[in-house]
Formats: C-alpha cells, structure tokens, sequence
C-alpha cells in the first residue's frame, strides 16, 4: 500500500492547544431551576418571616405591660407622697418604720411591696437595656416628674432581685420595693433569649417548605427537559404524563407528546423515502456506467462519464450519511489508529499531505465508524478547499490534547481558512464556505454529517481559523482509560 502521503510522529506527551480550543473545553457553571426556585422562595419566605417577627414584636404587649405598671407604680407613689405630706411630722418616722420589711433568706420580689432607707453604700444593678425597661422609665418621670436625681430605677439592691424604684419622700431618699419581677433578658432588638428555640423551628421549616415547593414546581419542566434531551438524541418514543393534575402541564405535554409522534412518523417516512430514492437512483447510474463502457470508444470522454458516475454515487452517499438515523454504540477506540486508517486512503501526495501527533494509547468513547466517517470528511475537506496557496498542497496536521475527562483532536489545513462571519455556517447543510467554488464538486454535507455524528456520540465540534492561517477542527470526545 503507498502510504507517501501519511507521515505519523509519535509523541508521548500531549501538546498544548489554542486558547479558543481550551475555552471551548470549559464546562459553563449555571444555576439549575430548582435552586433558582429554591432560593427564591426561602428568600420570600425569609422576608416575610422577619416582617412577622417584627411586626409580632411591636404588638406583643410590651407597650401595654409597661404602661399598666407604670401607672400602678405612680399610684403608689402618689399615694405615698400625699399621705407623708399630709401626716403629722412627729408620726412619721414611725408610720414609715412600719412600712419597712426585712427580707428573709431565699425572699424573692413578688411578695408585696416595702420601704426601706437608700444609703450612700447600697450596692444596686440597673435595669437591663430593654424596651420594656425604657417604656417604664419614661412612663414613670412623666406621670410623677421626677427626673434623674429623684427617680432611680434598679433590677437588684443589696443582692435582692426585683423591680426596685429609689425616690425621695418629703426630701428623703428611699428604696421602693414594688414586688414586680423584672422580665428576662433581651437582645438589643428586644426579642426574648427564649425565642430561640421557635426561631429555629420556623427557619428548619423554611428551608424545608422551600425546598419541597421548589420540588414540586420543578418536577414536571426537569421531566420535559429529560424528553427533550431523548428526542435531540432520536428517541421519538418518549412521553410525557398527560394526567398531571395542573392544567398548563398536562397542555403542555400533551403538545409534547404530540409533537414527539409526528416527529417519529416524519423520521419514519424520511428513512423510508431515502432509502426509496437510494435504490432508484443506484439502479439507473448502474445501468449508465454498464452502456457508456460498452458504447463509448473514446477513452477520455469514457473516463469523464464514469467520473460523473461516481461523483453522483458519492453525493448520494453524503445523502445517506446526513439522513442515517442517530443510533450509536460507544465503545473505547484508539484514536491514533483510526486516524492512520482514514488518513492512508489518501494516497496522493500531490493533493494532501497527512501527519499524526496522536499518541498510539490514547482512547476515546467513540462509534468507530461514525468517528471515521467525522475524520475521513474533514480530511476530504482540507483536501478540496485547505490547500497551500503556494504549494497547492493540502498539509493536515492531526494533534491532541487531554483536559479532564475529555480529549480535544484538533485537524489543521494550512489554507487560506474561512472568513469570522461563515464559521458559524460551515455545518449548514448545502453551504459552501467559498462563493466562487460555484463548481465545486459534492453535496456541502461534509461538515454538516461531521457535527451530526459528534452530537450522536456525545461530543462537540469547533470550527476556527488559525492565528497563522488555515482552519483549525477541534472535536471533543470523552477520554476512554
């Protein structure tokens, strides 16, 4: 076999690749529907938790708690003020004698209200800083007038606990104890220390809700995307519940399912049509080929006739190839032998010139003769539109990169390349990527049957123009251990 036009390099490491090549190996990171959704509704749900918290807050009756206390408070100390100011001042120290009460040991507040002396060396604890504790405050200097100096308020004096008021009776300083426990201790925002457990609860329910909502909303689109995704890949028999009990969705996939029977009926008449117009246009050019060798006595105009022969044998060929359905079976291949075995039914030096840079161990997920036919249409394409402009000769280089899970094989041409704004079109079936090539033999399928098989085995295929001239073909398999 003359393999002049195959020369293969064998190197074990792989080689670098071109930046677009690398970006298009980048996997695009995305946030799904679900935690879109998720997210979504536990921030709706946070808002509105924290607007109920809040607003529970403002009308829990601390407003109406401090000012019933305040009020009685005040009272009591009017009463006391007036009755003092109005009782004979040598009966006063005994009258407020038996107003004192001694504390018994373990003595809480709540056991009614008693005087006692304020001295320069009690030890006493302010009230916390709370809202119920500011709202009795001011309640309490408004209704009695007292300022600072005469109103004092304290949660603990000389080590016992209670709602303890220091004021000055007739000008004399004392200590009220008003029996009154003093309310827990408070966050800054005034929400009890024993909100906590509940605040837990309600945000563990959150998260939940929000997560089984999303579930349930999301269900039925991840469903449709899934049947999609088998219809992309040829699989008409997929369907949708057409039960759901929401309206929209059972609409919505029953279009679906629809859709996916005159999808499947449409392949089916395809398949059968092209096999039909396969068979019919084989027979006559079989016909054709058999007269012209037997009445044709001139040579060249013999030789121009089979040519034209076998040029519409191939186009039905590339015909055939684009309408093959999309059933594939992946299985490791070696990727350097198959590009040895496509590039050596390229003999002719003088059109094309291959060489491989794949290592002989590298293996990808691949159909073998899919990944052929992707190989043997790009080598025929650099052969007709990738030649050199001086040389006239096609040099195809085959190289080859691993990133992750993937490998990238590039096929590079030394042409002329594509221009930026027909890239996009080079897989359009029937377009030609040069104008003038008006006479240019073949169908325009090789690039369009080239994507198609790459998407059958789970693959892609990227089309750019070389930093120094020529087109670059990156396909991206999934590596094979």
């Amino acid at each position: 076999m003359n393999r002049a036009a195959l020369s293969v390099k064998r190197r074990p490491a792989p080689l670098d690749i071109e930046p677009a090549a690398r970006a298009a190996s980048r996997k695009q990171v995305g946030l799904s529907l679900f935690w879109r959704t998720f997210f979504l509704l536990l921030l709706l749900m946070s808002i509105v938790l924290s607007a109920w918290m809040w607003a529970l807050h403002r009308v829990d009756g601390n407003d109406e708690r401090a000012a019933d206390t305040a009020c009685a408070l005040a009272g009591t100390v009017h009463l006391l003020r007036g009755s003092v100011a109005r009782m004979d001042p040598a009966s006063r120290p005994a009258w407020l004698l038996g107003l004192r009460g001694e504390a018994r040991p373990g003595h809480d507040t709540g056991q009614g209200m008693r005087l006692q002396p304020r001295l320069a060396n009690d030890q006493w604890q302010a009230l916390p800083d709370s809202r119920w504790a500011r709202e009795l405050e001011q309640m309490l200097r408004r209704e009695l007038g007292d300022g600072p100096a005469q109103l004092q308020l304290a949660a603990q004096v000389n080590g016992q606990a209670g709602l303890w008021l220091g004021l000055l009776v007739e000008g004399e300083p004392w200590w009220l104890s008003t029996g009154i426990a003093v309310p827990a201790v408070s966050w800054r925002n005034g929400w009890a220390l024993d909100q906590l457990p509940w605040l837990g609860v309600v945000a563990a329910l959150t998260l939940l809700g929000s997560a089984l909502v999303a579930h349930r909303i999301n269900r039925p689109l991840r469903d449709l995307s899934f049947a999609a995704s088998r219809i992309r890949g040829g699989e008409y028999d997929s369907r949708l519940d057409e039960t759901h009990v929401t309206s929209e969705i059972r609409e919505v996939n029953m279009g679906f399912n629809r859709m996916a029977r005159e999808l499947a009926k449409v392949e089916e008449d395809r398949a059968v049509m092209l096999a039909g117009i396969s068979h019919d246009l084989r027979t006559p050019l079989a016909r054709l080929r058999l007269e012209a060798e037997m009445s044709v006595t001139d040579d060249e105009a013999l030789y121009n006739m089979a040519s034209d022969i076998d040029q519409l044998d191939a186009i039905i060929d590339k015909f055939m190839d684009y309408a093959r359905p999309g059933e594939t079976h992946l299985k490791p291949v070696l990727l350097g032998r198959l590009v040895d075995k496509e590039a050596s039914s390229f003999r002719d030096p003088s059109e094309i010139q291959i060489s491989s840079r794949v290592a002989i161990d590298v293996k990808v997920y691949a159909d073998e003769v899919e990944l052929g036919r992707v190989l043997q249409n790009l080598f025929e394409n650099a052969r007709r539109y990738g030649r050199h402009p001086e040389t006239g000769i096609a040099q195809v280089s085959v190289s080859y990169v691993r990133t992750g899970s993937w490998v990238i094989c590039t096929v590079r041409d030394t042409g002329s390349g594509v221009p930026e704004e027909k890239l996009r079109k080079l897989t359009t079936p029937f377009f030609r990527g040069d104008t003038a090539r008006t006479a240019a033999t073949g169908a325009g399928l090789g690039l369009a049957i080239v994507e198609k098989s790459m998407v059958r085995m789970g693959g892609q295929v990227e089309f750019v123009n070389a930093p120094d001239g020529g087109l670059m073909v990156h396909l991206r398999l999934k590596y094979a251990k």
